[in-house]
């Protein structure tokens, strides 16, 4: 290990020697490369972001203190044009040699390709960045005006450059801010009487506040309160440009004295402008046009339907229930204008996604004599009722490390003309797995079908009303979801049918809620017997056994190899039973017991019965937002329901005791889990990525462990990369089943993410994480988690990674490094297994989290 860290070390010395002689090539005589940036806040030496933000040069990107995206854009040719011709013309017949051997146009080709090549080079890479004085400059008076904004109103900025050998220099800004401006005094201006009136209702919600350091934001915040206080209660005409502040600071005493300022409305007339006080609007009516298109626009109305104090209008045939319309409809005649409830109305019709994104308008009413009626316009387009949709997909999953599907689905909106969208989808995918019964089985070794029909009403559909506690203005909705597949992936083939019906609503945006009321899936192996040929561990230890004790096999020759599934299933019974017909031992007969009760769970069919709620709360504002976290947790419980209709009418049980519905035995458990995502962007696209995720089942009554395809997993492109899936776990047993699952599981990621050039990314990463057995009837210590000691038993993993940014997915190679493997006896457990003969080759579609 210490020898090849002290080679990698040696090579990198070298190239890093190599490469930085040529760091400085495109940087002109007597100029020079900026290395480094250094802010002196008064004394204090600055690593505020904000301030570094400031300066309007920053030195190349450096991945470990190497500007490698500096380095490869000195690889190109600055003047490839003149190069290629000076080459060409080097000799006085190559052009005419070339052209006999090519022709002109494929000459003309290598000239456009080779040119063409160095501008990509230049393009994904970084020029250096050459220390300019007017640049310096224009920072200075960013920083004094910047700290100006905060109150430091005689702040003074300097610089100062260090110059170094082979055309490199550092730049020091030194800020001196001397003594900041507080608030003085407050008063007001403010002409209209219902303004001033609104105003003092929440003035002591005010940013700005006597004795407070004076900050130009607390303005800025200040006018948006202002605005949006008057525009909510009724203001029109209202906007920010009628706030104004007046702001003295002249012989204060380092105070600044504030006058607010607040006008009456202006009406501009043919040839004058003229004021009269603000008034309080109210709307009258609310009009919609449900089919609208600027087509259609000056067509004949045909159709109309008056609803609860709102009037709809169709320039055909009215194609839908007027409450499914006005129920998204956030506006309400009668009541004072709100500038809130528009915004609520666009959220909440595009939710419905039956309409395109709407038009709302407001226009005085001309019936209104009191010049305070406003009659409110919603334009809908609605979307084509019938819609067919095609998606190939690249992905990774737990199990599956790389991917892909074809989706085909067919939507039909407005179906019961409540607004309503009823999806169908057929989908299939073929994908790449670990398969421990064929160790040389194809790349794309698993596959799946299966169809789905989801009808999503935009309400929530109970008993009793809802809308006291989920009012409308959170976009409820009610979904019924059936679904089929049949898969083929693990080698025992399977069926699968789910049940669901689930509510949504988002109390806020970014909140969400879903409760599934009933989520049901019934799981059918079509091929249980086939178990021994997929878990090929199990069987050989199954195998070594029946050796040992003295089983009588069928066929005697060597090697002896039970047969499946008949001779495995007649050894399990003889070795459990107390015939004495082998010779075994407790230990060996425990083995036997603990392989048999694994079989029967991953081979058995499962009835899981369930209820889940999930709150999710993601403060992500759109795909370009990297500084966010999303926090989720769930908790489910299966079985209760049907635990007790079992116990009053009696079902039948199985042989151990659980009971049953139709020859099934239904699963019962509670499962909770917890995941917290951040991401920290540190500019320049270097972002870090943190994830925790918490997760445990605990089975009881109708069953003494969680069925296979609700259990946890480790390992995978998507968790700790340092193992393949299925590997990790549970516990220190090594993994030394086929497919390794428990029902507790903690996982820990962490990521630094960097931009190399062009479209390609790099990664940093550190996982760490295991399953364990725990509250279930899994009793071997190197399995279960019993106590915080066997926290220790946490794998760890770590390596690097690349990744290709193709605009709408990004594809990503991670090669991770087992750094901690619990499987080792302890004080033997760090960097075993560090180096690439036994690293992982993580392939993945978007990042894991």
């Amino acid at each position: 290990m210490t020898q090849t860290l002290a080679k990698i070390s040696l090579f990198l010395g070298i190239t890093l020697v190599f490469i930085s002689c040529d760091a400085v090539k495109n940087v002109p005589e007597n100029k020079y490369l900026l290395t480094k940036n250094t802010v002196i806040i008064d004394t204090t030496v600055s690593n505020n972001a904000k301030t570094k933000s400031l300066l309007y040069q920053h030195p190349n990107n450096k991945i470990l203190k190497i500007p490698f995206s500096l380095y490869f854009y000195n690889l190109a040719n600055p003047t490839p044009d003149s190069t290629f011709n000076k080459w060409l013309y080097k000799k006085p017949n190559r052009e005419k040699r070339m052209i006999n051997f090519y022709s002109k146009k494929q000459l003309d080709r290598i000239d456009s390709s080779y040119v063409g090549f160095n501008k990509w080079i230049q393009k994904a890479g970084n020029k250096p960045v050459v220390i300019d004085n007017q640049k310096i400059k224009k920072t200075l008076d960013r920083l004094e005006r910047y700290y100006a904004s905060f109150g430091w109103f005689n702040t003074k900025a300097d610089y100062e450059i260090e110059k170094s050998e082979n055309k490199r220099a550092e730049i020091t800004y030194t800020v001196k801010r001397f003594s900041p401006y507080n608030i003085g005094t407050i008063e007001k201006q403010i002409d209209s009487p219902v303004v001033d009136s609104l105003f003092q209702l929440t003035k002591s919600n005010s940013f700005i506040v006597k004795g407070k350091q004076y900050a130009s934001n607390d303005f800025n915040a200040e006018r948006e309160r202002i605005n949006f206080q008057l525009r909510n209660s009724g203001l029109f005409y209202f906007d920010q440009s009628y706030i104004n502040f007046e702001a003295d600071s002249v012989k204060t005493n380092h105070n600044v004295n504030i006058v607010y300022q607040i006008s009456d409305r202006k009406i501009r007339g043919e040839d004058s402008i003229h004021t009269e006080p603000f008034k309080v609007h109210y709307v009258n009516k609310v009009t919609i046009i449900t089919d609208y298109n600027y087509g259609n626009r000056k067509n004949v109305i045909k159709d109309s339907a008056s609803f609860d104090g709102y009037q709809l209008y169709s320039y055909e045939k009215l194609e839908f229930f007027p409450k499914a319309i006005t129920d998204a409809i956030a506006i309400s005649p009668g009541k004072i204008f709100r500038d809130l409830e528009r915004s609520q109305t666009y959220n909440q019709i595009s939710d419905l996604k039956i309409f395109k994104y709407p038009k709302i308008s407001y226009i005085e009413d001309p019936s209104d004599t009191t010049g305070t009626g406003l009659i409110a316009t919603v334009l809908l387009t609605p979307r084509k009722k019938y819609s067919l949709g095609v998606d190939f997909d690249a992905f990774t999953s737990t199990i599956q490390q790389f991917g892909i599907g074809f989706k085909a689905s067919f939507t039909i909106r407005n179906v019961f003309k409540r607004a309503e969208i009823l999806d169908i989808t057929a989908k299939g995918r073929v994908g790449a797995s670990k398969d421990a019964g064929d160790s040389n089985s194809r790349f794309f070794n698993n596959s799946d079908v299966g169809a789905d029909m989801k009808l999503t009403f935009p309400r929530i559909i109970f008993p009793f009303k809802t809308e006291n506690f989920i009012p409308k203005f959170m976009s409820p909705s009610t979904s019924a979801t059936v679904g089929f597949t049949n898969q083929n992936n693990i080698g025992l083939d399977r069926q699968n049918i789910n049940l669901i019906y689930n509510y949504r609503w988002k109390p806020k945006k970014a909140r969400t809620n879903q409760l599934d009321l009933l989520n049901v899936q019934f799981v059918r192996n079509l091929n249980p017997e086939n178990y021994y040929n997929v878990y090929t561990s199990s069987y050989n230890s199954l195998n070594q056994i029946a050796i040992d004790t003295g089983f009588g096999f069928e066929d005697d020759t060597e090697p002896l190899e039970l047969s499946i599934p008949q001779e495995t299933n007649e050894f399990i019974i003889l070795a459990l039973s107390d015939s004495g017909d082998l010779n075994i031992n407790p230990q060996q007969q425990q083995e036997v017991l603990s392989i048999a009760e694994r079989q029967k769970r991953l081979s058995e069919n499962n009835l899981i019965f369930t209820t889940n709620y999930t709150w999710t709360k993601d403060n992500r504002e759109n795909i370009n937002d990297n500084t966010f976290y999303r926090l989720r947790w769930k908790v489910e419980s299966a079985g209760a329901l049907l635990k007790g209709i079992a116990s009053t009418f009696d079902l039948d049980k199985d042989e151990f005791g659980n009971y049953i519905i139709g020859d099934v035995a239904f699963s019962q458990y509670v499962k909770f889990e917890a995941e917290y995502i951040k991401h920290w962007d540190f500019s320049k696209n270097n972002i870090i990525a943190f994830r925790s995720f918490a997760g445990i089942a605990i089975p009881y009554g109708n069953s003494n462990n969680i069925p296979f395809t609700r259990s946890y997993f480790a390992g995978g492109a998507n968790d700790n990369r340092g193992w393949q899936a299925y590997d990790l776990g549970p516990g220190s047993s090594g993994g030394i089943l086929d497919f390794n699952e428990a029902n507790f599981k903690l996982a820990f990621n962490g990521e630094y993410r960097f931009k190399l050039f062009g479209d390609f990314n790099g990664a940093l990463f550190v996982d760490a994480g295991n399953i364990w057995n725990t509250l279930d009837n899994i009793t071997d210590p190197a399995y279960t988690f019993t106590s915080f000691s066997d926290l220790k038993d946490i794998a760890v993993g770590s390596g690097f990674g690349l990744r290709y940014d193709f605009g709408f997915f990004v594809f990503r190679l991670d090669l991770g490094f087992k750094t901690y493997d619990p499987a080792y006896i302890e004080g033997e457990r760090w960097f075993k297994d560090y180096n690439f003969g036994n690293a992982v080759y993580n392939i993945g579609i978007n990042y894991p989290f």
